[in-house]
């Protein structure tokens, strides 16, 4: 999966301040009043709206000077989840689910400006509800105005395998979405996901048309697309789609981009609708549900134990992971082969950046790690690996001058490029014979709370 970079400015921000509140043994007024004015100052640069702001910090004071800080035996600590609560309470306390329980097939109508990733978002939705929730879908587009739109979600369809219920421009969307409903139950569909055209702003036409749509088909979910780059403009028009439709919940896009955060702040403050998913990249897989605890846990860089294990679970495989521990066990010498596996396994996870801001303490790493754990560099590494012959895969000591410059050649890198995947790999030879020893695991886990990088990723 892909990494949510949207809070980085805001984590780096609030992570410190937590650092510093650690080692707090005594807190007083003056002290909860310098980390709260820190604390806003963070919020605003992330452009969380100022209203939201303001009751935020207020609720934090009012349970700050309460006696459970002042009197608590680690007043730094119960600052801190103080703060953390609060986070998770202005996003929305728990993660909802779509309401799936109605009688198939459940429509879910899918809204928002045009730009925001709306067609891409029902991709990943159908992808999500096929895998995860073993659900059988069609998709529909009653976007008359865009002969493009139509194409794309045609093309989304049958990438991810769901079923693609065709209409062309000439049609009414109305006309569009029931009969996309009846086909859909003819089929025995669980899920009917309904794509609306979208406007450069709101507009009055635009929201006439699809509070019709909505009357007509009568969606168990409307979702809301929003992308979290348009800051607090994200809040403002998912408010004025909030007063024309009955919204059960938004989508979160371009978490993965340069954005501040905000969006994901105010929104729910807003609107009073959950956040349901975020958009974490533009494959058909970077979609995630939205877990308030888990984002507020990563925002103040105490990282996301919970999903990465989910993670593990699902884009491991785990036959080749036993595999090569039994090698290790037995005292065999980890080679290129086993590196590649590896390196294929992380890019899987989004790379290591992804991964490391999972990891409790690490997520201050997560930057030193992103330029030589994204995609394109271990990538890069995978085409060196593949370059070399069988042999010098199996036994990569017995290669010299001559063979990296063939290397080199043939996976258009540079010979230096091969000389640190040599060394990269000789380091995670080393840790690996280390962790075939008797609390060898323990030893690399207090590496990593002690904020190195695991070797050779240095």
């Amino acid at each position: 999966m892909e990494r949510i970079s949207m809070f980085d400015s805001l984590s780096t921000r609030l992570a410190g301040t937590v650092q510093k509140l650690r080692g707090q043994a005594r807190l007083s007024e003056d002290n909860i009043q310098e980390t709260l004015r820190e604390v806003r100052m963070a919020l605003l640069e992330a452009d969380v709206a100022l209203p939201v702001v303001k009751d935020f910090i207020g609720n934090v004071k009012n349970k700050a000077l309460g006696q459970e800080v002042l009197t608590s035996l680690s007043p730094g600590q119960a600052l801190i989840k103080i703060v953390n609560d609060e986070l998770v309470h202005l996003m929305g306390d728990a993660n909802e689910s779509l309401a799936l329980a109605a009688r198939p097939p459940v429509v879910i109508l899918i809204a928002g400006l045009q730009g925001a990733g709306k067609t891409t978002s029902i991709g990943k939705l159908s992808r999500f509800l096929t895998e995860k929730q073993k659900k059988s879908v069609a998709v529909v587009s009653c976007d008359v105005y865009r002969p493009a739109a139509i194409q794309q979600l045609q093309t989304l369809a049958n990438e991810v395998g769901v079923e693609f219920i065709p209409s062309d421009t000439s049609q009414a969307p109305v006309d569009i979405a029931n009969r996309a409903v009846e086909q859909a139950k003819k089929q025995f569909k669980d899920v009917l996901l309904v794509d609306t055209a979208g406007r450069l702003h709101v507009d009055e036409n635009m929201m006439q048309e699809i509070i019709q749509l909505h009357q007509a088909i009568q969606p168990a979910e409307t979702l809301f697309v929003v992308d979290s780059m348009s800051g607090q403009d994200a809040a403002n028009s998912a408010k004025a789609f909030n007063e024309a439709l009955p919204l059960t919940g938004v989508i979160l896009t371009k978490t993965d981009g340069d954005a501040r955060g905000g969006a994901a702040l105010s929104v729910r403050h807003i609107t009073g609708k959950p956040i349901k998913f975020l958009g974490t990249g533009e494959k058909t897989t970077a979609l995630e549900p939205f877990h308030p605890d888990r984002i507020a846990s990563r925002i103040l860089g105490m990282g996301d134990v919970v999903s990465l294990v989910e993670e593990v679970e699902q884009k491991v495989d785990h036959e080749k992971a036993q595999k090569l521990a039994k090698k290790i066990k037995k005292g065999k010498s980890f080679n290129m082969v086993d590196l590649k596996s590896q390196l294929e396994q992380m890019m899987n996870m989004g790379g290591m950046a992804a991964i490391m801001e999972k990891i409790p303490g690490a997520a201050g790493m997560a930057k030193n790690a992103s330029g030589m754990g994204d995609d394109k560099s271990l990538h890069k590494m995978v085409a060196i690996i593949n370059s070399m012959t069988p042999h010098e895969r199996r036994f990569p000591d017995v290669i010299k001058n001559t063979r990296k410059r063939r290397i080199a050649d043939g996976s258009g890198t540079q010979v230096q490029d091969v000389n640190r995947l040599l060394k990269q790999h000789l380091q995670m030879k080393k840790m690996m014979k280390k962790l075939s020893k008797k609390g060898g695991m323990q030893h690399m886990m207090q590496g990593l709370k002690g904020g190195g990088l695991p070797p050779g990723l240095g």
